[in-house]
């Protein structure tokens, strides 16, 4: 795929080795100290340092907090908020790694731009004045949170989950480069990769999408559905690293101007009660809920898999709700991923509380077919 910029909102730059280029991306933003945020694999990969080392270059002072960790907490959002006051004080953040670095990031800047505590901003719009400028980096490509002005800070006190956003919280520049994904272990890059198709599917249906919305989201389905075997087959070989990347983009450019839906609805609590790995918990759920939707989205499905080029295939009288749960879960089996919710350690009777819970969560609002505890149970059970 041929390198370009994308200018609208964030400038974008996409191409192989653009991590370079991120000193003179800051510059044009701050002279001042920066705050890296990043994660300690992401550090050990040596991503971090190349960051560190072009920001410098670019005479930019760091400050380094590697602190983010999977499902990012309110505690250590604190944490990088108290290392950039002891250290800084910073003019611009800086997020390099998935898409919990880009979360722990966004939350970050919240605390230092306002002040006050993660749970002042749940919600949306509640920064209620200008955020210091700031540069998202992903390393993995599935999050998309790199295009979207919302973070997802898991609560200490009961590991909730908060959607916190604001226009401000948009990171002014992006950088999508190819090579970074490249050092994911294979585990992170299924997880992140079936939550990145995850992120198509759902946009593209939810009740408030858009013309705009549903363009980012087919070409997030086209790139995705395309490349995703190949890219998991030997994700460190690189074949389909950029589509992926930047289908992943796409896919977090729709949520940006849509929604998501029962999927994520019911991967947050299995998140919250069992520790089990977001993506992981999305594509365990997600065929179900295609199959369950098909009542009500059976003319946008067919329209997201011709977009995707999986429709061909489609066995004969097959429905296009069943057609694309079952391309689904062809991916699901190339990714090595789990298929059953027994499979993950979740007790069968406990899936009624979990319904309670999946029926509150935002994102079920925006589920094509209304969804409440009794339809969400019935999604756990076909998917146990």
């Amino acid at each position: 795929m041929r390198p370009f910029d994308l200018h609208g909102g964030a400038r974008v730059l996409f191409g192989a080795g653009r991590l370079g280029e991120l000193g003179a991306e800051a510059a044009r933003l701050t002279a001042g100290p920066v705050l890296l945020v990043s994660d300690p694999g992401v550090a050990a990969a040596g991503h971090t340092g190349r960051a560190a080392d072009s920001l410098s270059a670019a005479g930019i002072e760091v400050v380094r907090f590697d602190g983010a960790g999977e499902n990012p907490t309110t505690g250590q959002v604190a944490a990088g908020a108290e290392t950039a006051r002891r250290q800084g004080p910073v003019e611009a953040v800086v997020a390099v790694g998935g898409g919990s670095a880009m979360d722990c990031a966004k939350g970050i800047n919240f605390l230092l731009s306002h002040g006050g505590r993660m749970e002042d901003y749940e919600g949306d719009g509640r920064a209620g004045g200008v955020m210091l400028p700031s540069i998202g980096v992903p390393t993995t490509a599935g999050s998309g949170s790199e295009a979207q002005r919302f973070a997802l800070i898991s609560r200490e006190s009961d590991r909730r989950k908060m959607a916190c956003g604001d226009p401000g919280a948009r990171f002014r520049t992006v950088i999508l480069d190819p090579e970074l994904p490249l050092s994911a272990p294979s585990r992170v890059a299924a997880a992140a990769a079936i939550d990145a198709v995850a992120h198509a599917v759902e946009s593209f249906t939810a009740t408030n999408a858009n013309p705009l919305s549903r363009l980012y989201a087919r070409q997030a389905a086209r790139l995705l559905f395309g490349a995703f075997e190949a890219w998991l087959a030997d994700p460190a070989a690189g074949s389909g690293a950029g589509e992926m990347l930047l289908g992943a983009h796409w896919a977090g450019a729709s949520i940006e101007r849509s929604m998501l839906g029962a999927a994520h609805a019911c991967a947050n609590p299995l998140t919250r009660a069992h520790g089990v790995t977001h993506g992981v918990a999305v594509g365990l759920m997600l065929p179900h809920v295609i199959r369950f939707n098909g009542a009500a989205a059976e003319g946008l499905y067919a329209g997201l898999l011709h977009a995707s080029g999986t429709g061909a295939g489609r066995k004969a009288g097959a429905g296009a709700a069943e057609a694309l749960a079952a391309r689904v879960e062809e991916l699901l089996e190339a990714a090595g991923l789990p298929r059953r919710l027994r499979e993950v350690g979740v007790p069968r009777d406990g899936l009624e509380v979990l319904a309670a819970e999946a029926a509150e969560q935002k994102t079920a609002r925006f589920n094509p077919r209304t969804v409440g505890p009794v339809e969400c149970a019935g999604l756990y059970r076909e998917a146990y």
